[in-house]
């Protein structure tokens, strides 16, 4: 059932036809908490392919997800929850952590932004870390912070293992980091990466997205 034209209660039947199934429930579930590829939903539920293709096809043309190629290895996608899709219900899973660790190749752009929003709205501690650092902050990520009133200046890149500790709850916030790192505790988030482009539209692009995933992750991580 495709959700063009409808109205929004003919569109909000669609969505709660499509979560009834419970294999579709369970990949909204996860998806609620980060972004997947096939592959990795398909090991999570122990399905076979064609079987979650066919749920993958329901849940986006029911408008709950939307996919796309990975910056890394375009042979590989990603899906995630489409902006809205779930407004009027309420994700199931919670998670308790020490602190959010945010993660990405380079720690000079996303994953410091992702970091620096989080402090405005949770009290669980969070910091940022690279799995291959940079030098220093990007100029786009400290421009468009300040444009958001967060200062980025004083803040170093960090190498992963340095910075990671027991009760980490981590986000990668690139696909280069997360199929770098395997076994980690935690979730990843799709976001484009602003410097291929280094436009400010492209940094305020990643920043709206982090900051739409930031504001949903936030009530669900619990101090643990």
């Amino acid at each position: 059932m495709n959700i063009e034209g409808k109205s929004p209660f003919q569109a909000r039947v669609a969505k709660y036809a499509a979560l009834a199934d419970p294999a579709r429930l369970r990949i909204v579930d996860l998806l609620t908490l980060g972004d997947f590829s096939p592959m990795e939903l398909q090991a999570e539920l122990g399905m076979p392919s064609n079987l979650l293709s066919h749920h993958l096809r329901t849940l986006a043309t029911t408008g709950l997800t939307i996919r796309h190629r990975s910056e890394a290895d375009r042979r590989r996608s990603y899906v995630r929850l489409a902006a809205g899709a779930l407004e009027g219900l309420v994700p199931a899973a919670e998670h308790g952590a020490r602190r959010v660790l945010f993660v990405c190749t380079r720690n000079s752009a996303r994953s410091q932004l992702a970091a620096a929003l989080w402090q405005q709205v949770s009290e669980v501690p969070s910091t940022s870390a690279g799995t291959h650092p940079a030098e220093r902050i990007a100029e786009g990520a400290i421009d468009v912070a300040r444009r958001h009133g967060m200062d980025l200046e004083d803040r170093t890149p960090r190498r992963l293992d340095l910075v990671a500790g027991e009760g980490d709850f981590i986000v990668t916030v690139c696909d280069n980091a997360h199929e770098e790192l395997t076994g980690l505790r935690g979730v990843h988030w799709s976001v484009r990466d602003p410097l291929r482009l280094g436009t400010a539209e492209a940094f305020e692009d990643a920043f709206a997205d982090i900051a739409h995933r930031v504001n949903d992750l936030a009530p669900r991580v619990r101090a643990a």
